[in-house]
C-alpha cells in the first residue's frame, strides 16, 4: 500500500513538472513576438558578445533595433550594457557605444554601464544609471526568446518597461533557436524558482 501511494506521488509530481515546464516554455515562445512600440525614455541594450572591437552578429542586431527605435521617435536615449569577456579588451557596451555613434546616434543621447556579466546585472545597472539621469521608461532590447525573462526580471526592479526584441535576431535558424530556447526555459525556471529566497 505505502509503495503504491509512493509511486501515484512521484507519478503526480513527474506529472506536474512537466506541466509547469510546458507552461513556462509556451510563455517564453509566445512572448517572443510581442513587441510593444511606444514612447519611453530610454531603449536598455541587453547585452551580447563583442569581438574585439567590433559587435558580434547577436549584439550588433541589438544595436541596430534601438538605432531604429531612436531614429523614429520611441525612445530619446539608448542605454548599452555589457561587461568585459575575459582578456577582452573594450567592454560589450563601449563597444556598442561606438558601433551606435558610427551609425549617427548623438553620444549625449548614449549611456552605458561596462561592470555587467548577466541579464539581471544588465537590467540592475542600467536602472542605476537611469535614475541618475531621471529616466522612467524603458523599452527592453534583446533577441526574441530573452524577451520574456528579461520583461519579469525588470518589472521585479519596479522598471517600467516595455517588449521591443530586435525583428533581425542572429537567432534564424531551427538550429539554432531551439538550443537558445532551452538555455531560457532553464534560466527562466531557475529565475523563478529563486524569487521567494531573495
Amino acid at each position: 500500500m505505502f509503495k503504491k501511494t509512493w509511486i501515484k506521488a512521484v507519478v503526480v509530481l513527474i506529472v506536474l513538472l512537466l506541466s509547469v515546464t510546458v507552461y513556462l516554455g509556451i510563455s517564453i515562445w509566445t512572448f517572443s513576438g510581442n513587441n510593444q512600440l511606444v514612447k519611453t525614455d530610454a531603449a536598455v541594450v541587453l547585452g551580447a558578445a563583442a569581438w574585439n572591437d567590433e559587435p558580434s552578429p547577436v549584439l550588433r542586431e541589438r544595436i541596430n533595433h534601438a538605432i531604429w527605435l531612436y531614429e523614429n521617435g520611441y525612445v530619446d536615449k539608448i542605454i548599452f550594457t555589457g561587461g568585459k569577456g575575459t582578456g577582452d579588451k573594450y567592454a560589450e557596451s563601449e563597444v556598442a557605444r561606438e558601433y551606435a555613434f558610427k551609425n549617427g546616434i548623438s553620444r549625449g543621447d548614449i549611456l552605458v554601464e561596462t561592470k555587467s556579466t548577466i541579464t539581471e546585472e544588465n537590467l540592475q545597472y542600467a536602472n542605476e544609471i537611469a535614475s541618475v539621469y531621471g529616466l522612467k521608461t524603458f523599452t527592453i532590447v534583446s533577441d526574441p526568446l530573452h524577451m520574456k525573462r528579461a520583461i519579469v526580471m525588470a518589472n521585479n526592479m519596479g522598471m517600467g518597461a516595455y517588449s521591443s526584441p530586435t525583428q533581425t535576431s542572429a537567432y534564424q535558424t531551427l538550429g539554432s533557436k531551439v538550443p537558445f530556447f532551452f538555455r531560457e526555459l532553464f534560466y527562466y525556471a531557475g529565475y523563478l524558482i529563486s524569487q521567494p529566497f531573495r
